[in-house]
Order: structure tokens, then sequence, then C-alpha cells
């Protein structure tokens, strides 16, 4: 796990260290420069050091700087690419860096690269001969990219504080992305907080021509859920869905650090604790937060779960107090605005795994591909509320919902008889948008003083939902998780948080496979 950062313009590398250093967080163990002013080019580097410490330095070349690569994530299937790489003739310096093998799968396959690749990352390279740029983010959106053009540069990085160290880059507040924000809690991407500043996509690659400074991006993948019908029974899919689960595990564990695994004691961290230990053979560290608030906490069930599996079980615990001084840190380093309060325990139990070990799995992504949140069963429940509601029967039942008491208890019955009433203020397609956002579109006109267009403000979210290959409420609710809440919530908060105690977390269920 690293920090990368880079441009093509106007700059030097007073500016590229300025750019880097804003990174060190996310890779402490060593900086790499590189300068070349007569392309113009300058890359930069930040490694937290995982695999192979003696020989992943970057930025690294192929054939003096013929080629260059600036490289922040995982490859989890480099060695079967490095042993198929061998086969057509490569010679590898390194023992086993993920990263010699990705510079050399573009040397052999050029863009079509990524379609290659298994984990998460967002990379670089500089061609020379072609005179260009490629890039891409991995296919969820595990890892950051942030970019931004102009007539005079090009330049990137993975977090906007560093970006914006550029003297060439204005950040100038972008409206529409803050009333998105508060929309969602989240900015979605392609958008940030700032204008003419954007974030990469997940599943997209680009080039930029540094001669025409051009600048062309494309998608290499895309979710989407298989329409076709079943072929196999439910024990045939339950035998390989687990076979897969403990592959995908199996290769998260690939690490020259020590490792353990985020325990909430949920059906996810547990089946992925479960494997580890088995795989591994021995006790596995285990790390979890529990809470003062009943409501919230689940130590009950991380404990149950760490004892069967009889692993190295540290738990810290989240009080007012402490999160009231943990605060101050997260904001002043969370690089862009998030609303997810789960910030604060995710930070204090990386920086808690932090004291132990380097690299930690995590159950990301388990709620979002199998349908695990409340809104899912929600669904069923809207269709029938709307069909059988009488016409002006919606406003008599919000009136009365109104009238329950408010409790602060982790999802309480009013809380969400409330917001599943709101959204059926709105067409289906905006019911789990409007479920999932703190602020209902009334709330936001106050807020902002203006009339809101819903069809402008979820943008990015309709278009995942209608996007949906199979047009049943379900299928499209699990697009629009893993293409907007995973990827701008879930997995921003879980980078962030992790990367500001220099932890790396891998997510098992986002392995491609």
């Amino acid at each position: 796990m690293c920090g990368i950062s880079g441009f093509t313009g106007l700059g030097n590398e007073a500016d590229l260290q300025s750019m880097t250093e804003a990174l060190t967080h996310r890779g402490p163990d060593a900086t790499g420069y590189a300068g070349l002013p007569e392309i113009p080019l300058y890359l930069g580097h930040k490694r937290l050091s995982i695999l192979d410490h003696s020989g992943g330095e970057q930025p690294m070349w192929l054939r003096g700087r013929e080629l260059g690569l600036v490289f922040n994530g995982e490859i989890y299937n480099h060695l079967e690419l490095r042993a198929e790489l061998e086969i057509l003739g490569h010679r590898f310096v390194s023992d086993h860096s993920d990263t010699e093998t990705l510079l050399r799968a573009y040397d052999q396959w050029g863009t079509s690269m990524t379609k290659k690749l298994n984990g998460m990352f967002a990379f670089v390279i500089f061609d020379k001969i072609k005179k260009r740029l490629f890039g891409a983010r991995d296919h969820f959106g595990q890892k950051p990219f942030y970019y931004t053009q102009n007539s005079k540069l090009f330049a990137f990085s993975s977090e906007l504080s560093s970006l914006v160290k550029h003297p060439q880059i204005e950040a100038t507040q972008d409206k529409l992305s803050l009333m998105k924000y508060f929309a969602h809690d989240y900015i979605p991407a392609p958008r940030t907080v700032f204008k003419d500043i954007f974030k990469l996509p997940a599943g997209q690659q680009f080039i930029f021509n540094i001669d025409e400074k051009k600048l062309k991006i494309e998608e290499y993948w895309d979710f989407n859920l298989d329409t076709r019908p079943l072929t196999l029974s439910e024990g045939e899919i339950e035998e390989k869905l687990r076979g897969l689960l403990k592959s995908s595990v199996s290769r998260c564990l690939q690490t020259d650090v020590p490792y353990g695994v985020f325990l909430s004691g949920g059906i996810d961290s547990s089946c992925i604790a479960k494997y580890a230990t088995d795989i591994v053979g021995a006790p596995i560290h285990t790390f979890s937060i529990y809470f003062e608030e009943k409501s919230f906490d689940e130590s009950e069930y991380s404990n149950l779960m760490a004892k069967t599996l009889k692993s190295k079980h540290h738990f810290d615990h989240l009080s007012i107090n402490k999160a009231k001084g943990i605060i101050p840190t997260v904001l002043k380093n969370l690089d862009e605005p998030l609303g997810d309060a789960s910030l604060i325990p995710t930070y204090l139990v990386s920086q808690y795994a932090k004291k132990f070990v380097t690299v930690v799995l995590g159950g990301d992504g388990g709620d979002e591909l199998f349908a695990g949140y409340d809104p899912f069963k929600a669904l069923s429940y809207a269709e029938t509320y709307q069909n059988y509601m009488p016409r002006g029967g919606h406003q008599w039942m919000t009136a009365i919902a109104n009238l329950i008491p408010v409790s602060h208890k982790n999802l309480s019955f009013d809380f969400k008889v409330k917001r599943f009433l709101r959204g059926l203020d709105h067409p289906s397609k905006y019911w789990t948008s409007q479920w999932m956002s703190s602020l209902a579109i009334p709330e936001l006109e106050k807020l902002f003083g203006e009339k809101i267009r819903p069809e402008e403000l979820f943008s990015e979210a309709l278009a995942a939902w209608e996007g949906c290959a199979n047009q049943n409420s379900v299928d499209q609710a699990i697009r629009y998780y893993v293409k907007m809440y995973m990827q701008n919530g879930i997995l921003t908060k879980v980078d962030r948080s992790s990367m500001m105690n220099s932890l790396e977390v891998r997510a098992p269920f986002l392995d491609t496979e």
C-alpha cells in the first residue's frame, strides 16, 4: 500500500516533492522521486513495504527509462501473471514484486493488461516510445485516484490534499458537488469537492497523450449481475462460493509482514477469519471495537467468534470522550468530506491494529454483494405499499409516523419507519438514495436556498440503478450499493482511516473471481 503522485507539464521537482510528502502517512517506509524535465514528467512515490522489501522500489523502470511505473495497491494474482510472463520470455529482476509484474504486464499486453488483473490498485505507467501516460483504478474502487487537466498540466495523486499542493492547481469549491455530498454523505465519482478536479471511477482506465495533451478515459470493467438462468443446484452454488471465498482469502494472505483480521462478529468478517485460520493452521490476530452504547455494540459476537477460532483477539473501546479526541485528527487528514460516522471506530481499530500488524483483512463488500443491508428487506414492503396504499393515504401515514418519539438507539423503530416513508415520497428509482440520504430533498432545498432537480442531484445514483442488466429492484439496489455507497462511501472510509495509520486493509469479498 502506498501513495502516488506526479504530473506532466508546468512544474518542477520541488512541486513534486511537496505533493509526495503530503502522502507520507500512506507510505512511511520509503520515498522515490523521478524527474524527467525534457519530457517534462515528474513521478513520486511513498511506500508502505508489504511484498519484496528489497525489490519493489518505485518509481520502477524498464529498459533504462523507456517504461516507468508508480503504483498503489496489491495485485493478488501477480504470481500467476509472473509465471505466464516468464513463459513469454520476460526475465524478472525482483524476487516476488507485484510492482515488477504489473510493469511487465503492460510491456507484454499494453492497455489490455487491466483485464488480467485481480487486486486493488491505482497506477500510472509512463511509455516513452508512445509518449503517453497510462493509468487505471481497480474494479471496485478500493484505491483512490485523483486527477486534473488543463492547458498547462496533467497531474494526479492518491489524495486531494496532495494534488492541490501543485502551484498550478486552483482548488475552487464546486457547489453541485457539495449539494451531492449532503444528499449522499459522500461525493460520488467522478466528481470531487473542487471544480475541474476528478476521481477516476472504479473499473476505468485512461491514456494521456503527452504531446497532444489529450486525455481519453474508458471503462475496462463494469459490475453487473448475470441474468442467465442458474444451472447449478443450491448445494453446488454453496460449495462453489465457499471455494471461491477461501481462495480469495488465501490470495489476500500473501504478505511479507504480520497480518490479522478485523472481526466484528458478523457473518462477513467471521467467514474471513475462519478461512484465514484454516489456511494458516494456527491462531491469527483479530481486532474489534466495542461501544459503551449497547445498541451499537457487537462485542458479544466478536468475542464469541474469537473464542471459537482461538484467535489472538485484541479489542479497544470507543467512548464519547475518546471520539472527541480522535475527531480533530481524522477531520484534519480526511482529504474530502465524508459523512459516515463509522469513520471514527474504523480509525480507532486501524490505529490499534497497527501496533501488532501491517496488513488486515476485512469484510467489506459482503453486504453489498449479498444484499445484507436493511433497505434490501424494505424493497418488497415498499412495492406492496405503493400498490395498495390509497391515494392521499401516504400523507396521513407520514403524519402519524412523525408523532413517534425520537430514539437515539442504532436503527431504532422510529428511524426505520420515518426513513421508509420518506423514500416513498418519490418514484422507485429514488427509493434507495432517499433511504440512505441524511437529508430529504425539502431539507436540502432549505439548506441551499434554491429549488433542487432530483434527476441532477442523484444523477450518478440513477445511472447505477437504471444501468442494471436485470430490471428488478433487488438487483438494481445491489448495483446501486456497489457503484455508489461502497465505492464512494465504505471503501473511501476504510482507505482513509487505515492509511492515516499506515495500515493496509484487504477485502476478500471483492476478489474479481
